[in-house]
């Protein structure tokens, strides 16, 4: 399951669960994206997921890890994984994904599952999180407890 995770959600998470119940083991992936100016470090980010996956008291069976060089299929082929999880909110992650959903089959037979998140959680996203985080808000009903806290208004300051 591949992803920014900057920083990982509340939707995040729900997804993460519900993907650890579909597969014998799924990976959860910190990768980098381009286009997107990242709030906070690669390393930071899988740390927060490992935290928020141990306290949520999630299966055994989910590996964290981040992939920055080379295509997310070369991560898939590397490991023996044959399916992409990814969770999508609206038609216009839909239309985001579908290509790229295409183009990874077609380039190693890596086939992609689109995950619809629990509708609690479908208005959120990271860079929602970002901007609310950013203006002194509350983050706390959107992100787990260990991002809450890192983006507490007054303690993130030279993150945001």
């Amino acid at each position: 399951m591949p992803g920014s995770f900057d920083p990982v959600t509340l939707g995040h998470l729900d997804v993460i669960e519900r993907a650890a119940g579909l597969f014998d083991e799924l990976h959860v992936l910190v990768v980098h994206n381009p286009s997107k100016t990242a709030l906070l470090p690669v390393a930071q980010r899988v740390e927060l997921i490992e935290t928020s996956i141990r306290e949520a008291g999630f299966a055994g069976n989910i590996t964290v890890a981040s992939w920055s060089v080379g295509l997310l299929v070369d991560y898939c082929t590397d490991v023996g994984a044959s399916v992409l999880v990814k969770g999508i909110r609206s038609q216009v992650d839909v239309a985001y994904e579908t290509p790229m959903a295409i183009v990874n089959r077609n380039l190693a037979h890596v086939e992609t599952v689109f995950l619809l998140p629990d509708p609690a959680h479908a208005h959120v996203s990271s860079s929602l999180v970002r901007q609310v985080a950013g203006l002194g808000g509350d983050v706390s009903p959107y992100v787990p407890r260990a991002v809450a806290a890192l983006l507490e208004p007054g303690t993130s300051s030279d993150l945001l």
